[in-house]
């Protein structure tokens, strides 16, 4: 069996007359559908179903459309690597199809083609799948998901598309935090929750998978979210497989999708993409498309790329510098609490000068950066070391920002009392301030004064008396 497919599915087919199983490989012109015996020889010729694709709707709805009787069959789909196990598993069951056991296990692998006068499922994972107990336990609801709207997304094997609040409880203890949330279905074909939780920082440094990144890598994940190229993970050693690469920017999850399961497309949003484009966007990079048309109707253009955590294309505007700018402060923070100096700041290299101000504590004067309008600015930047990132200033933090006023003669005394301190002979023992524009003392102040002055005179000794 070839390992590429091993994690694809076959459609079984059976006449409701006969508990014989055949494979399906297509339709004929007809309308019924073609099939052949389940054996090794016959692999090639078996209609592959990605888990993710769209196959096995394809298939249904030409089926459904041509051939006048689909009550006639039954369907059912299984894992191409477990193919002989599911099929013994279903001709035991046929023979006492209503023991609940045997009912279990046919309605498990059984695929419900919706018949005319039904409604199609707009989903692509039966909703009588879900096993809500599993995800009270996390305090997740129908209710939450709904809410959210994120049940429709993650019944088409997408991640909710925010995050939800969940607990887990472990004996005495229960752990809350936020996580995105989607489904995956196991090896033996049941549904189960993944939790995707928040990351304190995208785990850039180490190998994925044996991918390194390198500086420009790391540099298109934090920035676009996405790799910007095709890269080999090595899921098996010694094997490669040609995957693309995004960043999830809730979680800073690295997410994975083969190459081979995505296929381009020939038109987006109604422009027909060249030769050159179709070629790029399938080595990953981003490609500019222009003239595309809205749901609404209006005319637009965008970057277009291959969005790895989104399952297929992802329109992107250039408008998210702020999203870079945090993500980049993110990863200067390393786990002993020290801020790791980039070697590019929002799109500006870093000179040996500048990267050397900044490790010792002192400012940096940097040019060019790109604000969250996509607008150049310059800045002073310097580490903040208690928050463990790097802060931006309008003026130098170092040097004092107020400017030094020289007040006129009319204020000079009333500025040495209230803001330094001092006194000169006009207010010398003088409790209270002058007020503003006053030189001398008042009548009042002026008796205080003399009173006092006339108090701290030292005093003439009257002698002793013999």
């Amino acid at each position: 069996m070839d390992e590429k497919v091993k994690d694809q599915d076959v459609l079984l087919i059976k006449e409701k007359s006969s508990d014989e199983l055949k494979v399906v490989t297509g339709i004929e012109k007809d309308g019924k559908p073609k099939a052949v015996e389940a054996k090794q020889e016959n692999e090639p010729s078996f209609l592959k179903i990605d888990k993710n694709g769209n196959a096995l709707d394809n298939f249904m709805s030409n089926f459904l459309r041509q051939y006048k009787d689909p009550t006639h069959f039954q369907f059912f789909k299984a894992p191409i690597d477990k193919l002989k196990e599911v099929i013994d598993k279903l001709r035991e069951a046929f023979k006492k199809p209503d023991d609940p056991a045997n009912k279990a296990t046919i309605d498990k692998y059984k695929v419900e083609p919706q018949i005319q006068g039904q409604k199609q499922s707009a989903h692509a994972i039966d909703e009588k799948r879900i096993d809500w107990s599993q995800l009270e336990k996390f305090g997740v609801t129908r209710e939450t998901l709904e809410k959210t709207k994120s049940l429709d997304a993650m019944l088409n094997w997408q991640k909710s598309p925010v995050l939800i609040p969940i607990a887990a409880k472990f004996d005495d203890t229960i752990l809350r935090t936020d996580a995105r949330l989607s489904f995956r279905e196991t090896s033996d074909g049941n549904l189960t929750l993944a939790i995707h939780a928040i990351r304190k920082e995208s785990e850039l440094e180490r190998p994925y998978f044996g991918i390194k990144f390198n500086d420009e890598d790391k540099q298109n994940l934090l920035t676009t979210g996405n790799l910007g190229r095709v890269a080999n993970a090595e899921y098996k050693q010694g094997e490669h497989t040609p995957v693309f690469i995004s960043l999830d920017k809730l979680t800073n999850e690295l997410v994975a999708l083969r190459a081979d399961k995505l296929k381009i497309p020939e038109t987006i949003k109604g422009v027909t993409l060249n030769d050159v484009q179709k070629k790029e966007l399938s080595e990953g990079k981003a490609v500019l498309v222009e003239g595309m048309t809205s749901k609404n109707g209006k005319e637009f253009s965008a970057q277009v790329q291959i969005n790895a955590d989104k399952k297929g294309i992802e329109f992107r505007f250039d408008n998210q510098p702020k999203q870079a700018q945090q993500n980049e402060q993110r990863q200067s923070q390393q786990q002993n609490g020290e801020v790791r100096i980039p070697k590019t700041l929002l799109g500006v290299e870093l000179s040996d000068k500048q990267r050397s101000q900044l490790q010792e504590g002192k400012t940096a004067y940097v040019a060019g950066m790109k604000d969250d309008k996509g607008q150049e600015f310059n800045a002073y930047v310097k580490v903040n070391n208690e928050k463990g990132k790097l802060d931006f200033f309008k003026w130098n933090p170092d040097k004092s920002q107020a400017k030094e006023v020289t007040p006129d003669n009319a204020s000079k005394t009333q500025v040495a009392v209230n803001n330094e301190g001092k006194t000169n002979e006009a207010t010398k023992k003088v409790d209270e301030p002058l007020k503003k524009g006053q030189t001398q003392p008042t009548e009042k102040q002026s008796e205080k004064q003399d009173k006092k002055q006339e108090a701290d005179k030292p005093k003439k000794s009257k002698g002793v008396k013999m």
